[in-house]
């Protein structure tokens, strides 16, 4: 195994938004070799596209899981939360004994301590991470909690490539239950303006709303912090659903009903499915929330 961060080879199983930006890091960064795996790489239509962004980025698009785990060093898994675990158990009949496995996806402590026994059994070596905020605006920096025994030496690993993580625990399960404790607030803040916020607008009574909740809350800037939780639903509604309902499975972990967070997954896969039906994605990051209101409210079906 490789002791020199920059001469590791790494691979990122996933090349869609969170894959190309720390594979573009990575390449900055002088690593030895980068990689990537996703498995739109084979399909027809969006295979030849990715393969050309890859190709142009340094980075080297290989032909299967089997095929990036037989060359990196350390595997990062950042796919979606309904793939993560198929991605783990398809990774044991590849991985070579000492590899680091390293997954990021928003999954239940659950899932994360059954991908845990299914990689070091073949012989990795598995570490989770939590990522603690939204990863453009951070890039490889973005804020990351680790959990398994070899966290500390996974972050002592990736320190000088500008990975910015913090071992939570020895134990697996423990940084995911901080990152999904934390969205059925984060994410249910998101569902609960879209539904409190686009309803005012409504019956016209926005300002009495905003006015009220600014009296409540007079450190928040109502305004602001409406335009952005709505923004983020309305462009990643779909993403939000797919974590929202491992957060809901981390809540029936642990032995409560996850009333809130099962409710919040079927708002932000709605948010997701307008985000297609009404073009919200074109209304500009900085849109006010009375722009995504406005056209939420125009798709309504009439009355009978």
């Amino acid at each position: 195994m490789a002791a020199d961060p920059a001469a590791l080879r790494i691979g990122l199983v996933g090349y869609g938004e969170v894959g190309r930006i720390l594979t573009a890091a990575l390449v900055a960064r002088g690593v030895a070799w980068v990689g990537t795996w996703d498995r739109l790489l084979a399909d027809p239509e969006a295979g030849p596209a990715m393969r050309g962004h890859a190709a142009r980025a340094g980075v080297a698009a290989t032909v299967s899981l089997a095929d990036l785990l037989a060359r990196a060093d350390v595997a990062i898994s950042a796919v979606t939360a309904s793939e993560a675990l198929a991605v783990a158990r398809e990774a044991v009949g590849a991985i070579r004994p000492g590899t680091w496995f390293v997954d990021l996806n928003s999954a239940s402590p659950g899932a994360k301590q059954a991908m845990s026994g299914l990689i070091e059994g073949a012989g990795g070596r598995f570490v989770e991470s939590a990522v603690m905020t939204s990863v453009p605006p951070y890039g490889i920096g973005v804020p990351m909690l680790l959990g398994g025994r070899d966290a500390p030496a996974l972050r002592d690993l990736l320190a000088p490539l500008g990975f910015a993580t913090e071992v939570a625990s020895d134990r697996i399960g423990v940084a995911s239950a901080v990152k999904m404790c934390r969205s059925v607030m984060i994410k249910g803040l998101e569902a609960l303006v879209t539904e409190s916020f686009t309803a005012a607008r409504a019956y016209g009574v926005e300002d009495r709303v905003l006015a009220s909740l600014h009296e409540t809350f007079p450190a928040l800037d109502w305004e602001q912090l409406g335009s952005y939780l709505m923004s983020r639903s309305a462009l990643h509604g779909k993403r939000r659903a797919e974590e929202m309902r491992e957060v809901a499975l981390t809540v029936r972990e642990a032995g409560l009903d996850p009333w809130l967070a099962a409710a919040t997954a079927e708002r932000q896969d709605w948010m997701g499915r307008q985000k297609v039906a009404l073009a919200l994605d074109r209304l500009g990051k900085d849109a006010d929330w009375r722009a995504y209101a406005d056209r939420l409210l125009a798709a309504r079906p009439p009355k009978t």
